[in-house]
Formats: C-alpha cells, sequence, structure tokens
C-alpha cells in the first residue's frame, strides 16, 4: 500500500469511495459542493489517498484542514474491499505526520453513539484505538443521523 498526497486527477476515486457511505453521510456523488471541497483541498496539499502499488481504484482517502494548534479530519474513508486491513491507520499516521506540529490538537466528527452506522462502521472504535476521545455532541449529519465530535491530543 502507498499512501501519497491526493491530486485533482483522483477525483473519481474519491467520488467511488463516496458512493459506498452515501448511506451513512447523505449524498456526496452528485454534490458539485463535495467534489468542490474534495478539489480545494488536494489544491491545499492537505488530501490524502491510500493505493495498491499496482493502482487501480483507491483504497482509501483523507481530507485534512484546520488551523494550528487545532486540526481537523474532514473526512476519512475506506473502500468497503479494503476495511480492517489497515488502510485507515496508515492514512491517518500519515496525515499526522505530514500536517501536525506537537503541541496540538486533532478532531474529526463522527456517529454519535446511537447512530446505525456507529458500531457497523467501526468508526468510534477506531478512532478510540488512535487515541481519540469522545467528546461533546455536534450537530446531526445531512441524512438526520447523530454524530459526535471525538478528539486526539498531539502533546
Amino acid at each position: 500500500m502507498i499512501i501519497r498526497l491526493a491530486r485533482e486527477r483522483d477525483l473519481p476515486g474519491f467520488l467511488r469511495l463516496a458512493a459506498g457511505v452515501e448511506h451513512w453521510f447523505g449524498p456526496m456523488v452528485d454534490d458539485p459542493g463535495f467534489s468542490g471541497a474534495v478539489l480545494d483541498t488536494v489544491r491545499r496539499g492537505t488530501a490524502l489517498v491510500a493505493e495498491d502499488r499496482e493502482p487501480a481504484d483507491l483504497l482509501g482517502a483523507l481530507l485534512f484542514g484546520g488551523t494550528a494548534p487545532v486540526h481537523h479530519v474532514h473526512w476519512l474513508v475506506v473502500a468497503e474491499q479494503a476495511r480492517g486491513q489497515g488502510v485507515g491507520r496508515a492514512l491517518m499516521a500519515d496525515a499526522l505526520r505530514r500536517f501536525v506540529d506537537a503541541p496540538a490538537t486533532v478532531e474529526v466528527v463522527t456517529f454519535g453513539p446511537d447512530h446505525p452506522g456507529a458500531v457497523t462502521s467501526g468508526a468510534r472504535v477506531f478512532y478510540e484505538t488512535l487515541g481519540f476521545t469522545p467528546a461533546e455532541p455536534t450537530a446531526p449529519g445531512p441524512e438526520g443521523g447523530s454524530r459526535q465530535v471525538y478528539r486526539r491530543r498531539v502533546p
């Protein structure tokens, strides 16, 4: 697996990944705002992708942002067939290495504890294994499901 900075030509791969999680996050593929956010993040140099050594479809992608000392994981998705293989962990490790200077805080909004995707996706457990802790609830997602901020201090 290779983790690298995303390029504009990766947009179709981002959209394929988005199609696989729209049932949890609401419409993205046909939303020009989503495509625009991906391209803006790519142009800022804070978007990462994971691919096989022989690239085909992306295994995962991450959009990162914020202003030091508070950073944000805006979007992290791993293709269904690649889940549980360390792709998300590798994307997060690379993002922290590239974009975060300690001391800092990294925040991500994920499913609230009562959201159906909280268990099915494994997102909450995933972030907890990376040292994130649950914090305050936040606005519901576009599909109406609950959301919660997770936070990690980087000493």
